[in-house]
C-alpha cells in the first residue's frame, strides 16, 4: 500500500493522471471498504489539483447521499432530475460543465463553484452506485483529459463498490 503521494507539480494534466493511476491502485489494493477508498480518492484528487470540492455521493434509493469528500460543507442529499450529479447518475455518463450557471437545474451547494465534472461510479454489475463530483472555482476547469483520466481512476473502485 502506498503511504505517500509522489507527483511532480510541473507535469501536464495527462501526465498527472498517468502518474496517479498506479499510485491510486496501490493505495486501495487489498482494501475492500468503499468508504475508505472513496475517502482516499477524494484526498488524492484534492491534493494533486487543489479543486474547490472533491467528493462522492452514494446512491440510496432515489437519492444521492453525501459520502467522503474534501472541501467546504456540502449538500447532504441530491434528488433525481436536479443538478449535474443527478444528470450523471441518470445518464450513467460523465458530465462536464464549463459554467454551472448555464446548466439548467444546477444545485448550488457552494456559491464559489464555477465549473464541475461528475463521473458515475459503477459496481461489479455495472450499476451506478455513486458519483464522483468535482467542483472548481474557475470556469471551464475540466475537459476531455479530465473525463478520460477520472473515468480510469474510478474504474479502480469497481471491485469494492
Amino acid at each position: 500500500m502506498a503511504s505517500t503521494l509522489t507527483i511532480d507539480p510541473a507535469l501536464s494534466k495527462a501526465e498527472k493522471y498517468t502518474t496517479i493511476l498506479p499510485q491510486m491502485a496501490s493505495l486501495i489494493q487489498g482494501e475492500s471498504n468503499a468508504v475508505a477508498n472513496m475517502a482516499n480518492f477524494s484526498a488524492v484528487i484534492k491534493e494533486v489539483w487543489g479543486h474547490h470540492w472533491v467528493g462522492f455521493y452514494t446512491v440510496e434509493d432515489d437519492q444521492l447521499v453525501l459520502g467522503p469528500f474534501q472541501g467546504p460543507i456540502a449538500c447532504t442529499r441530491l434528488f433525481k432530475g436536479k443538478g449535474v450529479c443527478a444528470a450523471a447518475w441518470e445518464s450513467e455518463e460523465t458530465v462536464v460543465v464549463e459554467d454551472v450557471d448555464a446548466f439548467p437545474g444546477h444545485v448550488a451547494c457552494s456559491s464559489l463553484s464555477r465549473s464541475e465534472i461528475v463521473v458515475p461510479v459503477k459496481n461489479a454489475n455495472n450499476e451506478v452506485v455513486a458519483v464522483l463530483d468535482i467542483d472548481s472555482d474557475q470556469l471551464a476547469a475540466f475537459d476531455q483529459e479530465d473525463k478520460a483520466g477520472l473515468e480510469a481512476l474510478v474504474e479502480l473502485l469497481k471491485p469494492c463498490m
